[in-house]
């Protein structure tokens, strides 16, 4: 593991587990999600058959991905959409960047793409002289701040609406504490002209249909569909395992992702885009493309039982019901996909070494997995990834040789036995405290122990 992402993430963690204010706004955010769900989850009869059947199609997806993006292609082109391959970041980034250059596009607008924070798109627009403005209003606030989204469905959950009112006065000099629906009404008529002008809208894809060459698209706010409908080029990117067999698998994944994900029955917006508008037509994109994006998704396919994680749908209910999560936030983890699913995945999709300590930043309660809409085992995948960081750790002979020892004196309960009750508290009081932390009273051993105790218990 790299060690200086490691004291990073602990110096991080010290400091907002113990952030009062930011607590208060998590729990607030968080509870409000809770809440709407368990509400949601009414809806079905019976939600642990809509888990099993949606568990079933991405398996089969997983099993077929090959020939299920070669027939969204063959489909998607003959729809008139240009499709692009790209297999890490630098080739993907090389795609965009030809498209801009032929197209003259200057200014961008996007919808919420978690793709796009994987190549980190906005900084590479920028560097290009291309204006890139992101239109979901969470995603919006968080690029007014400089920061990265916090959570996968509310880039900016961390935020109060007395740090979103601070925010726009001191950028756009709104009037001071300003309520969350003026913010909302000036940011619909910045971002309406935004919309007149731009040249390209670029989005992700929360799923692509292989029977039609389709893509799918789910929103709340609208701005997805004018991202889609009022520039002349139309841009997604999207990794290759958001791939769907059937148009008709929407009506079971569309409910599922709306229902865990934000406790709604199904969200306000479902676009089903299935190329650039025709002559006869008014509206829509002259142009489409689409990158099928790997980014380490094939290596990740590649593991004996990791690729399960590509089953993901990215509804975030693992990183809602995460006790770690919860605590330490998700800019903590430093990494495009936070909370337990995130700390599967990226040491795959990013680099091992860099990320493998958030598989040890877990509680291991299993709520992650017995949430999850597509019953991916997310503990398990937690602690296979602990055993492959331990096998190829280099531990030291020292270490080596204490543990086996350690093992065979923890064996034998008669061995325990033999150490005095003062002489175990003294050991704790050497080397407990470091290792229990500085906030936690060290373990006091009993002077006799309980099964000498339970022996001695009257019949």
């Amino acid at each position: 593991m790299n060690d200086t992402k490691e004291k990073k993430f602990k110096i991080q963690s010290e400091k907002i587990g113990f952030d009062e204010l930011y607590h208060k706004t998590i729990s607030h955010n968080i509870g409000q999600y809770e809440k709407a769900v368990n509400k949601g989850v009414e809806f079905y009869s019976s939600l642990e058959t809509a888990k099993k059947n949606a568990s079933a199609v991405k398996d089969y997806v997983i099993s077929n991905l090959d020939n299920l993006l070669v027939k969204f292609e063959k489909h998607a082109t003959q729809n008139n959409i240009k499709v692009l391959w790209a297999a890490d970041k630098s080739q993907a980034i090389k795609h965009v960047l030809d498209i801009i250059e032929k197209e003259e596009v200057k200014l961008v607008v996007k919808s919420k793409s978690m793709i796009s924070e994987e190549l980190e798109l906005n900084e590479v627009l920028a560097k290009n002289g291309v204006e890139s403005v992101e239109t979901d209003l969470g995603e919006f606030i968080v690029q007014q701040a400089g920061e990265k989204p916090f959570h996968l469905l509310t880039p900016a959950m961390h935020k109060s609406k007395e740090d979103v009112a601070e925010l726009f006065r001191e950028k756009f000099g709104t009037p001071e504490n300003s309520s969350p629906e003026a913010i909302t009404k000036f940011v619909r008529k910045y971002l309406r002209e935004k919309f007149i002008k731009a040249d390209m809208g670029i989005t992700g894809a929360n799923f692509l249909i292989a029977e039609t060459g389709s893509v799918a698209l789910t929103e709340n706010e609208g701005n997805g569909l004018m991202t889609i409908s009022w520039p002349r080029i139309h841009l997604v990117i999207t990794g290759i395992e958001k791939i769907l067999p059937n148009v008709k698998d929407l009506d079971l994944f569309w409910n599922l992702v709306s229902v865990i994900g934000t406790g709604q029955k199904i969200t306000a917006y479902n676009s089903i885009i299935s190329g650039p508008k025709e002559e006869e037509e008014a509206d829509g994109p002259e142009k489409m493309y689409v990158i099928l994006f790997d980014g380490g998704r094939t290596k990740l396919y590649d593991q004996d039982d990791h690729y399960l994680a590509l089953k993901c749908i990215r509804c975030g209910a693992c990183l809602n019901y995460c006790p770690v999560y919860k605590t330490v936030g998700g800019h903590t983890y430093n990494t495009v996909y936070a909370g337990p699913i995130g700390s599967v995945i990226s040491m795959y999709m990013e680099n091992s070494e860099d990320t493998g300590h958030l598989n040890f930043a877990s509680s291991l309660c299993g709520k992650c997995t017995e949430v999850c809409p597509v019953e991916i085992p997310l503990h398990r995948l937690l602690l296979l990834n602990r055993k492959k960081i331990i096998q190829k750790s280099k531990s030291s002979g020292f270490e080596k040789f204490f543990f086996k020892y350690y093992k065979r004196f923890m064996m034998k309960r008669r061995r325990l036995d033999r150490v005095s009750a003062n002489w175990k508290n003294r050991a704790m009081k050497s080397v407990g405290i470091k290792a229990w932390g500085p906030r936690r009273s060290v373990p006091v051993f009993a002077r006799e122990a309980f099964n000498k105790r339970w022996r001695k218990r009257k019949p």
